[in-house]
């Protein structure tokens, strides 16, 4: 007898029929992917898309992209790479708590905000007079890693990034991918705030008046009150939700933060002067598609389209020299 025991896929998926609730996906059961592949002789369908996703070039510019402050110089400020990375902590623990698949869940969370533009939600604002209705990161991620860095995922993993973000409808299909719903929110509310009291945006005594009471004493207690308020209520109600308490202070808190955070007037000046430089980079390309490198090109689709998928990967950095170099 041995110090190991061997674990393939074989016994993973084995695993998975007979430990997971009934509402989970199971990985020898997936949708499969748009090019059949041979299994891999130890990793199910879902943890080779959290591989693929891990590896990408993608997932690696999330590294300086921002999450809420532009380019900041502060290290300790979240980023699009460290919100994934915690949406997936919470994903997971949400996922185990319910009995689904640990790593389905994980592999959506990681690969949910892979389509983002520079500069946060005021990329997209930039970005959208130039598609028909408006421009969503969820989709650019999908054509990120369908087609400018193919991965051929899994239909599961493919429709929890589609429908990763609360405005998309159809929902997800998947109760994954519901739960990286929620952890998404779970992830940025209580990192933004502290991010916002760090710059000096907002104070503690601003925040709504239910939060500490509801949430609790500090942000880890907020994060641990929301995810036992998930898997709470989902247990109860058997679909994925949060407990309607817990629900309405997170709703509270958030619509605060795009008052005072997100929106706040006295960032207006600078909102404009970034949708300026991803516009500013958009003509430029549209004007020399020559100049966007072949790696990053799609030689069949319009160049206006070419134009969007190279800036829209680009990091806040990146975006910043380009436009220095390009432009002025």
């Amino acid at each position: 007898m041995t110090a190991f025991q061997r674990r393939d896929r074989a016994w993973r998926e084995q695993h998975e029929s007979e430990q997971l609730a009934a509402a989970a996906t199971h990985a020898a059961k997936s949708r499969g992917r748009a090019l059949p592949e041979d299994p891999d002789p130890y990793r199910t369908q879902f943890e080779r898309d959290r591989d693929r996703i891990v590896h990408s070039k993608a997932f690696r510019r999330l590294k300086h992209k921002t999450q809420v402050f532009m380019n900041p110089d502060d290290d300790h400020f979240v980023t699009r790479m460290t919100h994934a990375l915690q949406v997936t902590q919470i994903g997971r623990a949400m996922a185990a708590g319910l009995g689904l698949n640990e790593t389905l869940t994980e592999a959506i969370c990681l690969g949910h905000d892979i389509g983002h533009s520079p500069f946060g939600h005021t990329g997209e604002d930039a970005l959208t007079p130039y598609v028909d209705g408006e421009w969503l990161h969820s989709s650019q991620g999908v054509r990120i890693v369908t087609v400018l860095e193919p991965m051929n995922l899994t239909w599961e993993v493919l429709d929890g990034i589609r429908a990763h973000s609360w405005k998309i409808d159809p929902p997800p299909s998947t109760p994954e991918g519901d739960i990286c719903r929620f952890a998404d929110r779970v992830a940025y509310i209580p990192h933004d705030v502290t991010d916002a009291l760090r710059a000096g945006v907002i104070r503690t005594d601003d925040l709504p008046g239910q939060a500490w009471p509801i949430l609790g004493p500090d942000m880890p207690s907020w994060i641990g009150t929301m995810i036992e308020a998930v898997i709470d209520e989902s247990n109860r109600t058997g679909h994925v939700a949060m407990t309607p308490g817990v629900l309405d202070v997170m709703t509270e808190v958030r619509t605060f933060m795009f008052e005072r955070v997100y929106l706040r007037p006295e960032d207006k000046a600078e909102r404009d002067h970034v949708i300026r430089i991803i516009r500013d980079l958009v003509e430029h390309y549209i004007n020399e598609p020559g100049d966007i490198p072949d790696s990053y090109r799609v030689d069949d689709a319009p160049v206006v389209t070419q134009s969007i998928d190279y800036v829209a990967g680009m990091t806040d950095r990146f975006a910043l020299r380009a436009h220095d170099e390009l432009i002025g």
